[in-house]
């Protein structure tokens, strides 16, 4: 499989304010607030090596440590973490750094996926939530669901298993429902048209974060 690997340190600079088609504009390391950051969440499991950033400090994150606003979660070769945000779990790849910039259980908030994959998980039922992920191929709009977003098949690629998501890139929007996905050659390209994913690939983009189907 052939990975897509951006550097998030690349991309975070121009994070507040970005072009439609790039959620993230290159740019230099972001600097952290200063402001003490409330508690978001945990890190229920953890495989392998993960770290933490917060505050310009990075140290291994262990089972059961808090997850707070404004944290970088990075995880190694061969490492999986899953994380849990009130009634949202997201569940973290191989070579993956996520900032969890804003979150909100109930509401939503924003977050920046920089190299990587990761599965959003939102139990069916829940009230919706208004989240918005950026990447370096587009920003995904998503309002309470279960999704895959990440390298698969050598394309940057996002998979709905339940909900819907808007996915953003090259000028075009796309609306991804239940069973669908779509794929991103290039950042700055826009979205394939939606197709129905076959049990085959889910499976193996689920493998990716070390979560069985």
């Amino acid at each position: 499989m052939t990975r897509n690997t951006i550097p998030i340190r690349q991309v975070l600079m121009g994070r507040r304010t970005f072009i439609a088609g790039c959620a993230l504009a290159v740019g230099g390391f972001a600097a952290i607030p200063t402001r003490a950051s409330p508690v978001i969440g945990k890190a229920a499991e953890v495989r392998g090596k993960v770290s933490l950033r917060r505050a310009e400090k990075e140290e291994g994150l262990a089972a059961g440590a808090q997850i707070m606003d404004n944290d970088y979660v990075l995880t190694g070769t061969e490492s999986f973490a899953d994380l849990q945000l009130s009634d949202t779990r997201i569940l973290l790849g191989s070579e993956t750094e996520l900032l969890l910039d804003s979150f909100i259980a109930g509401q939503g908030g924003t977050m920046e996926l920089g190299t990587g994959q990761m599965v959003f998980d939102r139990p069916e039922g829940l009230p919706k939530i208004d989240l918005a992920l950026r990447t370096t191929f587009g920003m995904i709009g998503v309002r309470g669901t279960k999704f895959f977003a990440g390298p698969n098949r050598g394309v940057f690629a996002v998979f709905v298993e339940h909900g819907q998501v808007s996915v953003d890139g090259g000028g075009v929007q796309r609306l991804v429902g239940a069973g669908e996905g779509i794929e991103i050659a290039r950042p700055g390209d826009a979205p394939t048209e939606t197709a129905v994913w076959k049990e085959a690939r889910i499976v193996e983009a689920y493998a990716s974060v070390g979560l069985t189907r």
